[in-house]
């Protein structure tokens, strides 16, 4: 099978054309489901559904506006295409986070009959080059970590890991039973607030937060705050586990329209009990308000605390940045 050749001095192949955001959406976000659907989230539909929505629009201008608020629609990006059909995509999505400019490549996705061509390769060292042509060196894409060829080809082509986190789903469930433990369960004390920030930073760095836009401050205790949750009607609600006294582990809720917005704190020496028993506690609490709930968490030694509070882990995710 031959593979593709990109000439040494850049020259973009014929087959390789920038993405037209009036024209080829539709079809992109049918090889995407094509490519992805066995493994798609929740998430990851309502992108196809959002790609088809805006190419049946046919309005550059709704589009733009849109993706520059939800920073989740490619305004740019490339596609291959033979004999008239679009067979490659790579996205460009652009981010801003701390006054830098970030591009994700995303939905690097190559029709199951031309693959192992090179094809992906040349579509991602593409855009690649396309965000250093922007001055953009901060560039970022993920992969599943059931894809050992996809890791290893964003290896070669200069990617580092920097983390691996899996999404995890349950279903609420006002009689999910609790285990046995000697663990209390409380509302979270505003003095088990630097502890659980700490927490929190480790295992949601900054080094990712422009994707998820990690702000931790209406979790801050303080009467100004809790003015202002209340004047923009937010319900957040945290709890703590405590064993004699020490915090083992925090879980918050900040709900955003869906209930994904879990987010567990634990230090290291942390009993994993603790995080169970928070988590089938939620499963109790939000089981007036969704059917569901999920939250992101780095793969550590609390996987099988979680999965014991009745979560399952719908894809594990490795973020890898582009150094060379």
């Amino acid at each position: 099978m031959t593979s593709i050749t990109i000439p040494a001095n850049r020259e973009q192949h014929p087959n390789l054309r920038p993405l037209s955001i009036l024209r080829d959406l539709p079809t992109v976000a049918d090889l995407i489901e094509l490519c992805f659907s066995s493994t798609m989230d929740s998430e990851g539909k309502r992108y196809v559904q959002e790609l088809r929505r805006a190419g049946g629009e046919n309005s550059f201008i709704q589009l733009a506006n849109r993706a520059a608020g939800a920073t989740s629609l490619p305004l740019t990006g490339y596609i291959w295409e033979e004999n008239g059909h679009i067979i490659g995509n790579a996205s460009l999505v652009p981010f801003r986070h701390n006054n830098q400019r970030i591009y994700l490549i995303a939905n690097v996705a190559v029709h199951p009959s031309h693959r192992h061509k090179g094809i992906g390769r040349a579509l991602t060292e593409r855009a690649m080059q396309h965000a250093r042509e922007k001055k953009v060196s901060n560039i970022w894409l993920h992969v599943r970590d059931d894809n050992p060829e996809a890791v290893e080809l964003y290896t070669k082509l200069g990617f580092t890991k920097r983390a691996q986190r899996t999404s995890w789903q349950a279903a609420t469930d006002l009689h999910a039973p609790g285990p046995e433990t000697d663990i209390a369960l409380t509302n979270r004390h505003p003095h088990f607030w630097q502890t659980q920030l700490n927490w929190l930073a480790r295992l949601y760095p900054d080094s990712l937060a422009w994707h998820r836009d990690w702000n931790f401050n209406s979790l801050r205790p303080g009467l100004w705050n809790w003015l202002y949750l209340l004047f923009v009607d937010m319900n957040t609600r945290q709890w703590a586990a405590v064993r004699k006294g020490s915090l083992q582990a925090t879980l918050s809720w900040i709900p955003n329209g869906r209930g994904e917005s879990l987010y567990a704190a634990a230090g290291e020496k942390s009993d994993p009990e603790a995080l169970t028993a928070l988590l089938i506690h939620a499963r109790r609490e939000i089981y007036h308000h969704y059917p569901n709930i999920a939250f992101d968490f780095p793969v550590s030694q609390f996987d099988e605390a979680i999965a014991a509070a009745g979560f399952k882990p719908t894809r594990t995710l490795i973020w890898m940045q582009a150094t060379s």
